[in-house]
């Protein structure tokens, strides 16, 4: 969830990334320049990204390898972190993880991508804290397959920043109604079940399994997660 200008970075090493105070260029200005693959190569072939917006704690740690972790404390008014790791650009594929994750409050773990043409911004959750999303939600049907059971819904996004800048897009949810951590998500399988509903995608941008954490309204969000891909 992009809700402000600030923050957008790559980590090239490990290291610990803690949120600013000023205002960093576009996520997509670092994201997907010319030197995007080029980063990837230098995360071992996983792409990092790290991203955060007003007060709070988030302590996102790019690992060795396929493996990230971060503890977070989120703060009033607009607070809120996303980091993990993934691939560039993303698309079909079976995404096999473990770890921990043990949120307060409203936080998400999912894959979670973009597309362009149209501009989507999508979650497949597999956990969550308290789902207090910021736009409503609307359920658009369910199906189930062999790695479970999922509940499909949209929302809209009006005049908040996204990859290519500030501007109206639509969200796609896929929300597991019984949580996990840890197993496979085949994202192909909910990009079918999205059509089948009407939801289309563009041209895949970034993809990483992501570890989210934000304030809505007076609740505010705080916990740890550790995870590794593949």
């Amino acid at each position: 969830m992009l809700s402000s200008f600030i923050l957008a970075a790559v980590a090239l090493i490990p290291g610990v990334f803690t949120a600013p105070s000023g205002v960093l260029p576009q996520l997509g200005d670092h994201f997907h320049g010319e030197n995007s693959n080029a980063i990837q190569a230098r995360q071992g072939g996983y792409f990092w990204s790290s991203w955060s917006e007003g007060g709070g704690s988030f302590r996102c740690n790019n690992g060795g390898g396929s493996a990230y972790s971060v503890t977070w404390q989120s703060s009033g008014g607009s607070s809120g972190f996303v980091c993990g790791k993934g691939w560039s650009p993303g698309g079909n594929r079976a995404v096999t993880y473990s770890g921990t994750y043990e949120p307060n409050g409203p936080s998400y773990l999912a894959v979670y991508g973009w597309t362009r043409n149209p501009l989507i911004e999508y979650y497949i959750m597999d956990a969550h804290g308290d789902l207090l999303p910021n736009e409503p939600w609307t359920e658009k049907g369910n199906f189930t397959f062999e790695e479970g059971t999922y509940t499909v819904y949209t929302s809209t996004r009006v005049n908040k920043p996204s990859i290519i800048g500030t501007t109206t897009f639509q969200q796609y949810w896929s929300v597991r109604t019984e949580q996990r951590v840890g197993g496979t998500i085949t994202t192909g399988k909910h990009y079918e079940e999205w059509a089948k509903l009407g939801l289309q995608l563009g041209g895949h941008d970034y993809m990483i399994l992501a570890t989210e954490g934000y304030t809505s309204g007076t609740a505010t969000s705080n916990g740890t997660s550790s995870i590794t891909l593949g």
